[in-house]
């Protein structure tokens, strides 16, 4: 076999032309990684794959849809994600073209195309094996890979100690290609992923591949930093399939974790010392209170669109529950941990909703949220709810209201009252009343009311049922 390299300037690729009417396969390294990296990066983005609502393992390529369809907006791409371990996957193809961008393990990979037509395989399997292209990536590299519809393709690791990928491709158009008529109706009801787009090799085909040895092919080599065969790159790859293992074997003593940040929008915060006079609270815990507190956030015109106030009473109160403060978790867990030897009621949502995890029979609103009470203008602008919950040290009540302006604006309020039992109670409302006016309403409500402004942005993850909290 003669060898032979060139020097490039730029990003090293290769193109190698179809051997039958379709597009050139396009591959080309675009970076080196740390020592070791790329095994830590395919272990952790793996596991994150795996959560995903979306996650599909078959093929021997586990995959998730990270972003679909949007039809409506004649938009028929798709982002996919899926990973390749050391064992490799079988020969298949797909009826669209593919792009992807992805990362090799720590031991490299080799890509592996064939571009015979139907037409060639049908004729002799062999023209398979005639038209089958090799191409290896070195360890811990960024790299990207193009090819046309119909291209039968594999991909494995260069070490059996090493995954071989993890990619991140991106579908142009879902609905192109020679589809199925079952494939196109999962394309068009977006229900498609990457196993049901997928036709592995005919029987024939998959016996002539049988018999033949393919590390005997011919295989181009892309390198960053030292040729492919040389001894410093064999160096580097004896370094980097030691250090990929002990940094795959580190990372998985902390867990693979995600976080997303987001802040609420700095809309008007106003404080009163007590509930209108029409307003729920004002008919709970008749009588003198030991606290009450009444805290309104106004939005500003075509802020909720021609939703009605039920409707936007509806999401804040889901807000609430999917889109808490974690300044006020945490002092609710602080709380939590105090009171659990006085046997008083835990919840780790804040005092004012926290009776909206309460599983006990009774009215619900919008056939979800416990209540006390309810109410709704006959015009559907003004839509108010009553919470609360009655502990060993005090009783307290809370509301939840929504009234839309004429000028198009809207006022979301939350407001609280409450009773207190005995001398603890008192004394644990004196410890917590100035925080609970400046900050915890304040931080609730802004939280709640932005995610009933934007629910796609939260990750909603249902805390589960509590004893509620005082």
């Amino acid at each position: 076999m003669l060898d032979t390299t060139r020097v490039s300037r730029s990003f090293p690729s290769v193109s190698l032309p179809s051997c039958g009417e379709g597009s050139p396969v396009e591959v080309a390294l675009i970076a080196q990684l740390g020592i070791g990296a790329g095994d830590q990066l395919v272990r952790d983005a793996g596991i994150r794959q795996a959560a995903h609502p979306r996650f599909v393992d078959a093929l021997d390529e586990p995959s998730a849809r990270l972003g679909g369809m949007h039809l409506a907006h004649d938009d028929a791409s798709s982002l996919y994600s899926f990973s390749v371990g050391h064992h490799g996957h079988p020969f298949h193809r797909h009826a669209g073209p593919r792009m992807f961008t992805a990362i090799a393990g720590s031991g490299g990979a080799q890509l592996r195309f064939s571009t015979a037509s139907d037409a060639q395989l049908q004729q002799d399997p062999a023209a398979f094996l005639h038209a089958l292209r090799c191409v290896d990536i070195p360890p811990d590299c960024l790299f990207t890979v193009r090819f046309g519809s119909g291209t039968w393709h594999q991909f494995v690791s260069r070490h059996p100690r090493h995954p071989a990928l993890f990619a991140l491709s991106c579908h142009a158009n879902e609905r192109s290609g020679a589809l199925t008529g079952a494939q196109r109706a999962r394309v068009d009801a977006g229900a498609a992923d990457i196993p049901t787009l997928t036709e592995t090799l005919p029987p024939a085909v998959q016996q002539v591949l049988a018999q033949t040895d393919l590390t005997r092919l011919p295989v181009v080599s892309l390198s960053l930093h030292a040729p492919a065969r040389s001894a410093l790159a064999g160096l580097c790859a004896r370094s980097r399939d030691l250090v990929g293992r002990v940094r795959s074997g580190l990372a998985r003593l902390r867990p693979a974790h995600g976080y997303v940040g987001r802040s609420a929008a700095a809309h008007p915060i106003h404080s009163a010392s007590a509930a209108p006079a029409d307003s729920l609270l004002q008919q709970a815990l008749a009588g003198d209170v030991d606290h009450e507190d009444y805290t309104t956030l106004t939005l500003p015109p075509r802020s909720i669109g021609s939703r009605s106030a039920a409707a936007v009473l509806e999401s804040v109160l889901d807000g609430f529950v999917h889109n808490p403060p974690p300044s006020v978790g945490r002092l609710m867990a602080l709380r939590n941990v105090l009171v659990a030897p006085l046997q008083l009621r835990t919840s780790p949502l804040g005092c004012p909703v926290s009776s909206l995890l309460s599983d006990a029979p009774g009215e619900r609103f919008a056939q979800r949220f416990p209540v006390h009470a309810q109410s709704r203008s006959p015009d559907d602008r003004s839509a108010e709810v009553l919470l609360g919950a009655d502990d060993r040290h005090l009783r307290f009540r809370s509301c939840v209201r929504v009234q839309l302006l004429d000028d198009g604006a809207a006022v979301v309020a939350l407001g609280t009252r409450v009773r207190t039992h005995n001398h603890f109670g008192r004394l644990y409302m004196a410890a917590i009343n100035r925080v609970h006016r400046r900050h915890v309403s304040p931080a609730m409500l802004r939280m709640a009311v932005a995610h009933a402004l934007a629910p796609e942005l939260v990750q909603a993850t249902a805390l589960q049922p509590a004893t509620g909290a005082a």
